[in-house]
């Protein structure tokens, strides 16, 4: 009896319980700054319950976070890979407001602003007289501070809402490899890994950063309030609230007209601000916090996720070859990681060989190759997009069949031969309905010429010649472009309307509407890394096969690339006319550098691998970076430059000494 084969575990029971610990982190973090925002709440009238976890404290810090909880639970439902590619912030815009997410997202921080004030209400002293209910003549009485500072969160939920939206805050982007310099000889036997910087760090290093985003967003919506919005709405916040409020308190006064005097003080505004600087803050570190947990390099104890698995190679094959998005680009991650930092990992990808679809090196080959060819295949959807199906039109359910058409006339039945008689009512009834349907004439085509031609006389003796011409269609033309242009000059409107080169090219060449750029840059760096690695520990040669394929592929890809790129037309409203595109750029020098230690590693044996003169060539072409290109240009510029000036001088300076020589001859022949 053969012995059972071992289940090959998906990669995604080593991805999820990582990214579900790592969710668990962000909301320990958020606990953290709950209880510590709890304590700010404090009244500090006892040595140990204003501050014991177990007492008021810890309820409000529950509370608190409560108020963030949603925040994170939008995150994880919404969250997608790699950035928003759209030809303008316009386009993008119109793309994310339009969906049921974007009112869902909005809806979700008004809540969270709407608990969070009611917490802080609750929490102030009764002194403070920013309750809802205050005592004051000895009944129940509406207080207007609570209703201005319920306003003042619902608006900060709004504004923060749109901004969680239209600034792409969902993005969970992922890291890229970059080569070192230390990795050209092709082994890390010597070399440590750099260890990845920790969580705790990074929060260290955006800490003053949310704290200044935070108190720009508080004081923004307080002084916009405090200035402008409440006046307008206070009628209709009073009665909302009053409304609500009798339920809950039957002597509250029957009119619905807000008191003589406004809630505005000073006072107020700096408690609103502070208010409103606590909640910022914890969004601000939720977002952070679940971007930089999220995030991290996908590791557990400084080892790769699949090192758990029974089946470590089989769980990350698993995962290369996932159509989910985020598992793949995790799974393509983890292989970068491992060509780079584990050696004996990276050995046992050359030696397992006995699968039941092929070796592991050729599912991986095959994985990230088609990963790079992908970028040329997004091109040739740019420049040769397909036709449109034509809409396919379905009978209706339980419709008689309907006939077919007569493609020909019925064969008749008569003598072929005899002479056909003229149907005269048909013609009679065919006649007269022509005439009487004919549309003739309408009284503007009677009168078109007489208009024209009276209209053509008044234009010449009013108009001058300038004039005329201004009315022109290509002047007009000439005078919308220009209005255009200064409309797209302005600070705030004009660049929502900008299709840049950069945005345009990217989402060409990575995709719409969201682009990881981090998959392509992987994908090269782990195919050229092991390919490189595989000259010394490669035993049974497997890789040297695939090795001319892969500089072939890779020199097509950049030279395609770098082609749609030079030819890639930048459009009338990019002002700046700039062709920098950092996003294709950096998975554009990935190629170049993987195919550069290609070349150079495997150029002794490019006969044995059947690679030709041509195509290695073609690939030193390929592999150069241009900026040294243009350094070596800007070099040979200025020596070409320093040379013309230096003949110019000696130009110069032969020609002054014959002038100075024809002076003399007079002088020479008087004194002679």
């Amino acid at each position: 009896m053969a012995p059972p084969v071992a289940r090959r575990a998906p990669y995604k029971d080593f991805l999820q319980p990582a990214l579900q610990r790592r969710f668990a982190g962000t909301a320990a973090i958020l606990v953290g700054l709950s209880y510590f925002e709890s304590l700010t709440l404090s009244n500090w009238n006892s040595l140990i319950w204003s501050w014991f976890p177990l007492g008021p404290t810890g309820l409000r810090a529950m509370a608190i976070f409560i108020c963030v909880l949603p925040i994170i639970i939008l995150r994880i439902a919404h969250s997608h890979m790699g950035i928003r590619t759209s030809n303008s912030p316009f386009e993008a815009l119109t793309n994310i407001f339009l969906p049921f997410s974007t009112l869902e997202t909005v809806v979700t921080y008004i809540i969270s602003s709407l608990i969070f004030s009611q917490v802080y209400l609750k929490s102030t002293s009764e002194d403070a007289g920013i309750r809802w209910i205050s005592y004051a003549t000895g009944r129940s009485r509406l207080n207007e501070h609570a209703v201005f500072y319920t306003v003042n969160f619902l608006v900060l939920g709004l504004v923060q809402g749109l901004g969680h939206v239209a600034y792409d805050q969902n993005r969970l982007v992922l890291g890229a490899l970059k080569s070192r310099p230390d990795e050209k000889e092709g082994t890390d036997a010597n070399v440590a890994p750099t260890p990845p910087e920790h969580w705790s760090t990074q929060l260290g290093r955006w800490t003053p950063i949310l704290a200044v985003r935070c108190g720009v967003l508080a004081i923004s919506v307080a002084m916009f309030n405090y200035v402008v919005l409440y006046s307008l709405v206070r009628a209709s916040a009073w009665r909302t609230s009053m409304w609500f409020f009798r339920f809950i308190y039957g002597d509250l006064p029957k009119y619905n007209f807000p008191p003589g005097n406004a809630p505005w003080s000073v006072w107020m505004l700096g408690r609103t601000i502070w208010a409103s600087f606590l909640l910022g803050l914890l969004w601000q570190f939720a977002d952070i916090a679940f971007r930089v947990q999220l995030t991290r390099e996908p590791l557990k104890h400084e080892q790769p996720l699949t090192m758990e698995s029974k089946d470590p190679n089989g769980s990350l094959l698993n995962g290369l070859q996932s159509k989910k998005p985020r598992i793949f680009a995790f799974a393509m991650w983890e292989l970068a990681l491992i060509s780079r930092n584990f050696t004996a990992r990276r050995q046992s990808i050359f030696e397992d060989i006995d699968r039941k679809d092929g070796p592991t090196w050729s599912q991986i080959y095959v994985s990230c190759l088609d990963t790079i060819r992908d970028i040329e295949r997004k091109i040739d959807h740019y420049q040769n997009p397909p036709a449109p199906a034509p809409p396919a039109t379905k009978p209706a359910a339980g419709a008689p069949p309907q006939p077919q058409e007569r493609i020909s006339q019925p064969i008749r039945t008569n003598d072929v031969s005899a002479a056909r008689r003229p149907d005269k009512t048909k013609l009679i009834t065919g006649t007269v309905l022509k005439v009487v349907t004919s549309p003739g004439k309408t009284p503007i085509e009677d009168f078109a010429p007489f208009v024209r031609k009276h209209a053509v006389k008044a234009a010449d003796a009013v108009m001058t010649r300038e004039q005329k011409e201004a009315f022109q269609p290509q002047a007009l033309r000439g005078r919308m472009h220009t209005l255009a242009l200064r409309v797209l000059a302005l600070p705030f409107v004009g660049p929502l309307f900008l299709q840049t080169f950069d945005r345009q090219l990217a989402k060409a060449v990575l995709g719409s509407p969201y682009a990881e750029s981090s998959v392509y840059i992987n994908a090269a760096y782990a195919l050229s890394r092991l390919a490189v690695c595989s000259l010394a520990e490669d035993k049974y040669g497997n890789v040297q096969r695939d090795v001319a394929s892969i500089i072939r592929t890779f020199t097509l890809v950049i030279r395609r690339l770098e082609s749609f790129k030079d030819g890639f037309p930048s459009h009338w409203t990019d002002l700046k006319m700039g062709r920098d595109a950092p996003d294709v750029d950096e998975v554009l020098g990935a190629l170049k550098v993987g195919l550069g230690a290609l070349v150079e590693q495997f150029a002794p044996y490019a006969t044995d691998l059947r690679l030709s003169r041509a195509d290695m060539r073609l690939a030193r072409e390929a592999a150069v970076v241009k900026e040294v290109e243009q350094e070596q240009e800007q070099e040979q510029g200025g020596r070409v430059r320093e040379a013309e000036g230096r003949g110019v001088r000696d130009a110069e300076g032969r020609a002054g000494v014959r002038e100075r020589q024809r002076e003399r001859q007079p002088e020479m022949q008087q004194v002679s």
